[in-house]
């Protein structure tokens, strides 16, 4: 006898009870509240919470406005094992904001901020500080010695009339004060008096510096003989053996062991030749020279 199967019937669910209760805290006023706080789109009104600061909807927009209940906790945070009704839960919210006039104020909002991120300062950049120009007698004493600079002192004296006394006749009878001179004989001057001032201690490390440098140049050629002592003999049989491989191969090749193997002509033989006493020539100075 077959047996009918019955389908599945799916159990009646209650139907969610509509509360009338409101609470007794006062009404939020939509007005007082700023544009991001509050969104009046049409079907999906929402508002903070001032107590629990959550996004909470709004219903009964058509009727008597309240906050939906609800938890201090956002409904996406499960870590809450025991939650807590917010005391906002149904609380009264006069909107005497119209849509068009909180849609002005967002998008004014809106364009107010984006204004203001744009014209934050950005990272100053601070310039560098410009560097003290050396002095002329810095610059000018290190291309010239003592001497030079000496020399340059006294050719200028005796072809300028203003840094030097004479008599009536033009003779020279000494030189003006450092005062009485011309701008390029008080260079000159303190030029030739800074390179005598500063030209041992010069001359005394340009001295050491040499020696520092032949010292080094030294110590380099010791590290190089020393190297080349330890691996000398290594290279040496190295280059014999290379050497008397190759002879052993032109050896074999102008004598082959194998009957059957092609015959050279007299210009290949002669040429084999010379290469092979070139090689043994080789060989005998490498042998010299271990």
């Amino acid at each position: 006898m077959a047996t009918t199967t019955a389908e599945p019937k799916a159990r009646k669910r209650r139907q969610k009870t509509r509360t009338k209760n409101v609470s007794p805290l006062p009404a939020i006023v939509a007005s007082r509240l700023t544009a991001s706080q509050i969104d009046l789109t049409p079907g999906k009104e929402h508002v903070i919470c001032p107590t629990c600061m959550t996004w909470t909807p709004i219903t009964g927009v058509l009727g008597t406005p309240v906050l939906v209940p609800h938890h201090t906790t956002p409904y996406y945070d499960r870590t809450t094992t025991t939650p807590r009704r917010c005391s906002n839960s149904n609380r009264r919210i006069i909107l005497d904001t119209a849509v068009d006039a909180w849609q002005a104020e967002l998008a004014e909002r809106t364009e107010v901020s984006s204004t203001v991120a744009s014209r934050r300062p950005t990272r100053v950049t601070r310039k560098p500080r410009t560097a003290v120009a050396p002095a002329v007698m810095q610059i000018v004493g290190g291309l010239v010695d003592d001497k030079t600079a000496r020399r340059l002192n006294e050719a200028h004296i005796k072809g300028c009339s203003t840094c030097t006394v004479k008599d009536e006749k033009g003779t020279i009878l000494r030189t003006a004060d450092i005062a009485s001179r011309c701008a390029d004989g008080r260079r000159l001057a303190q030029l030739a008096a800074h390179t005598q001032r500063v030209g041992p201690a010069r001359r005394t490390a340009q001295m050491e510096q040499e020696e520092w440098s032949a010292r080094g140049e030294r110590g380099l050629r010791l590290l190089h003989q020393l190297l080349w002592n330890q691996h000398a003999k290594a290279v040496g049989d190295a280059d014999v053996q290379r050497v008397d491989d190759a002879l052993t191969a032109m050896i074999q090749t102008l004598n082959p062991r194998m009957a059957d193997a092609p015959q050279l002509t007299d210009w290949e033989r002669a040429d084999l030749m010379s290469a092979i006493a070139l090689l043994a020539t080789q060989k005998d100075q490498l042998e010299r020279q271990r």
